[in-house]
Formats: structure tokens, sequence, C-alpha cells
């Protein structure tokens, strides 16, 4: 059987905030883990995702659509 441990334990040993370990279990990116009443059971020998957050401060796939629409607007005028 094997061991498992909870979002806290899991949250120091990948040095992360508890609600962000539970945070990666709720999108399914950690594979293994399942929840048990409140909480998450997380394999002990399980690997931290990938932070896939933007870092650079520039967004992918901008809305074209907005711009269009105000470049529609400023042509009615």
């Amino acid at each position: 059987m094997p061991d498992y441990l909870s979002t806290v334990d899991t949250a120091a040993k990948w040095g992360l905030q508890k609600r962000r370990v539970a945070w990666f279990c709720e999108q399914g990116r950690v594979p293994g883990a399942y929840k048990v009443g409140s909480g998450w059971i997380i394999p002990a020998d399980a690997e931290r995702p990938a932070d896939a957050r933007i870092k650079t401060g520039k967004y992918v796939g901008t809305n074209t659509n907005r711009k269009k629409r105000r470049e529609g607007e400023n042509q009615d005028e």
C-alpha cells in the first residue's frame, strides 16, 4: 500500500501553501490524489506540478474581438 500525505504535509514538502496544493488536486493535476471528506490525500511520491501561470506580464490570446468592436464603433461616428 503506497504512503499518502495530507495537503498540509504536501504543501510543506513542495514549499507551497496548502490551498495551492488543494487547487492542483481539484484541477486533476496531481495523479493519484483523491478527496476524503473535505481534504485531499496525495501519494507521498507525487511530483509537484509545473506552475502554468503567466509570469512575464504578457497575456496569451488577447481579445482581438474587443479591438475589432472598438474599431467598428469608431467607423460609425
